[in-house]
């Protein structure tokens, strides 16, 4: 569905993301380099409504000891209210974009240690956070978030948080892409040989949701690279390779409800699998169950119902 104007004319849902694959700053480095990173990807990509960066970019430990480096992580790591948070979003403001600056080791309200995916807006607001649902253990030191999140651009469509292993548990993509997602934005530091498996896996999370997906990896020779962008059909429209690099792509969101009324490949048609007739399907995993009056997305879209193919 097209999104119109209170004066009935047709206005474009489209979104046009950079994705910056690039090596992670120091932990501790002053934001000043980043704040000129941003502004040197802006003068280079034209006209961006929103810039994604890889996770923990801002948090580089890479040159530690790796016995050293988790304890180095807790001591770097900030509280949502602090002055470091104010400043991205002082960066984010003087930009005029929409931010994902990477995630950052945020110091949680009871001491926990949170790897967590800021949000901020063009006026600098941080609009939405998201604490890494699947740390990846046990390598990582970080505590379990509890809650998955979404967030509107504009009354344009809406976008889905996922930390890179958070990618390999399906449960993920699924929810996001219940809550409204039209995009998953999974921001990305893998360093091992297993980025081949996640490139499989983003474009299966896009076919299965009818969703796209930006995943934003860490660039060489820290990382594997590989940034990808997914169709709502898991078509990749944009593919990186280990070098530092910018994806820039304009997503039409438009082409998700496209996919969902007509079906993938024009014949599967996931969100409309059940009727009102059918029983509800325990699922003992969860200690939940699949209701067939509650599996369609929630809509995008302001002033409009869920969003029923």
């Amino acid at each position: 569905m097209t999104q119109k104007s209170k004066q009935g004319s047709v206005m474009p849902r489209q979104i046009t993301i950079a994705g910056v694959q690039a090596t992670p700053h120091s932990i501790g480095a002053p934001l000043t380099a980043f704040s000129d990173e941003l502004e040197n990807v802006l003068a280079t990509s034209g006209a961006v409504d929103i810039v994604v960066f890889p996770e923990l970019h801002l948090y580089g430990a890479d040159a530690i000891a790796v016995a050293d480096r988790n304890d180095a992580l807790r001591r770097a790591a900030v509280p949502l209210d602090s002055e470091y948070v104010k400043e991205l979003g002082q960066i984010a403001k003087r930009a005029g974009v929409w931010l994902v600056p990477g995630s950052i080791c945020e110091r949680g309200p009871h001491g926990e240690l949170f790897n967590t995916a800021l949000v901020f807006s063009p006026d600098g607001e941080l609009v939405s956070h998201y604490r890494k649902v699947f740390p990846w253990r046990p390598s990582e030191p970080y505590d379990m978030g509890d809650q998955f999140v979404v967030f509107d651009i504009d009354g344009i469509g809406r976008c889905g948080l996922s930390i890179c292993y958070d990618a390999w548990f399906p449960e993920s993509a699924r929810q996001l892409a219940w809550m409204g997602a039209e995009v998953v934005l999974n921001i990305v530091k893998t360093t091992t040989p297993d980025r081949a498996q996640e490139l499989v896996l983003a474009r299966a999370n896009s076919i299965v949701n009818q969703t796209f997906t930006v995943s934003i990896n860490c660039a060489a020779p820290i990382g594997q690279g590989r940034s990808i962008v997914v169709g709502p059909e898991g078509e990749v429209l944009d593919e990186a390779d280990d070098a530092a690099s910018v994806l820039l792509h304009t997503l039409d969101l438009d082409d998700v409800t496209h996919v969902r009324e007509v079906g993938t490949a024009g014949v599967n048609r996931m969100w409309s699998q059940f009727t009102p007739e059918d029983p509800t399907l325990e699922l003992p995993i969860y200690s939940g169950r699949i209701s067939p009056s509650r599996w369609t997305p929630q809509s995008a879209l302001p002033n409009q119902e869920d969003a029923r193919p």
